[in-house]
């Protein structure tokens, strides 16, 4: 069973990636997030091509929390149909793996 997966999320603004970041990262639902862009999507919405300027959020969080962070990012998100994607991890560095368990865990919101 994947312990890891890594969360795909697109924003229409750098403000509002932020804002999903911060949420998810405050919250612990996600152990870390990067924010990239702007990068230019395209893609089929109601019909037709549309094609906008968005932000690619990319958070690392464990299985065990996925819907927790999924839940969080469609409260936190202004698109009627968000992009969530769960990629599962396979592999990485131990450590890196193991700091992701430990920050996510439900016992880490100590702050």
């Amino acid at each position: 069973m994947t312990r890891h997966v890594e969360v795909h999320v697109t924003a229409g603004s750098r403000e509002e990636a932020e804002r999903i970041v911060n949420a998810a990262v405050v919250s612990r639902a996600a152990a870390g997030a990067q924010t990239s862009g702007p990068i230019v999507s395209a893609y089929w919405w109601k019909g037709e091509i549309q094609r906008s300027e968005e932000y690619l959020i990319l958070m690392k969080t464990a299985a065990d929390r996925l819907d927790d962070l999924v839940e969080l990012i469609k409260e936190a998100h202004l698109y009627e149909t968000p992009e969530i994607v769960a990629i599962p991890i396979e592999g990485g560095l131990a450590g890196y793996l193991s700091w992701i368990t430990e920050e996510t865990a439900v016992s880490a919101k100590r702050e």
